[in-house]
């Protein structure tokens, strides 16, 4: 199986690490190339940065789904799931966000959910998406660890401890059972910060591979069958 990740800003660091994280929670026999557009943001903060995204992310899809290359299955490496929707429909294999497949693993594990994400400009984003998912009676609540989406990587001892922070009222607070981290970026936290508090932590990036997998697995089964 292979599994195309596309990270729709031009960070290439970011995009190196989610390749790594994704191919740490791919099961035998799953390839994964991660890949992002030479031209838009460089991280993906609010509406506007989404929208200034969004010629990238196409070409770049465009690019590596056209005749020539073989997927089996795509993901959005952004949690805000920049075009998602467009992509979707003009895609002939299971493609997902990082963001929706997040929120579903969330729902499943643990109800309700908080979401701890970067800035807050943020937080509208991603109470729509969740809003549009369906998921909302499951979610407690979107907060913002007001920590820069670049500092995760520059200042990752001083990110980790605000974000963990942030769950900690989260779970004081919210009462809620199991707790969603809102970037790409914070993928390679989820195990530090799920020992600490001891709760289910999902990140987007293993969720995404996951539900990927599912997928085509299904597919297969299904034409299999046929």
């Amino acid at each position: 199986m292979r599994i195309l990740i596309i990270n729709p800003n031009t960070t290439a660091t970011m995009t190196e690490a989610i390749g790594t994280a994704a191919a740490k929670a791919a099961s035998a026999g799953t390839t994964i190339l991660a890949v992002n557009p030479d031209q838009g943001p460089a991280s993906i903060q609010g509406a506007e940065d989404g929208e200034a995204a969004l010629p990238g992310l196409y070409a770049v899809f465009d690019r590596h789904m056209s005749a020539g290359h073989s997927f089996d299955a795509v993901i959005i490496a952004c949690f805000d799931d920049t075009g998602l929707g467009e992509l979707r429909a003009r895609c002939e294999v299971p493609l997902t966000g990082i963001g929706e497949a997040a929120y579903l693993l969330a729902a499943e594990k643990a109800t309700p959910f908080s979401v701890v994400t970067t800035l807050a400009v943020s937080i509208p984003v991603l109470e729509h998406n969740i809003r549009a998912y369906g998921l909302l009676p499951q979610c407690a609540r979107v907060r913002a660890s007001e920590i820069p989406v670049l500092d995760l990587e520059q200042h990752p001892d001083r990110a980790l401890a605000r974000i963990g922070a942030e769950i900690a009222d989260a779970i004081r607070t919210d009462r809620c059972g199991s707790i969603v981290l809102g970037c790409a970026g914070m993928a390679d936290m989820a195990l530090i910060l799920e020992n600490t508090y001891s709760l289910p932590v999902i990140e987007g990036v293993s969720a995404a591979v996951a539900w990927c997998e599912r997928e085509v697995t299904a597919r297969m089964a299904k034409t299999d069958m046929a």
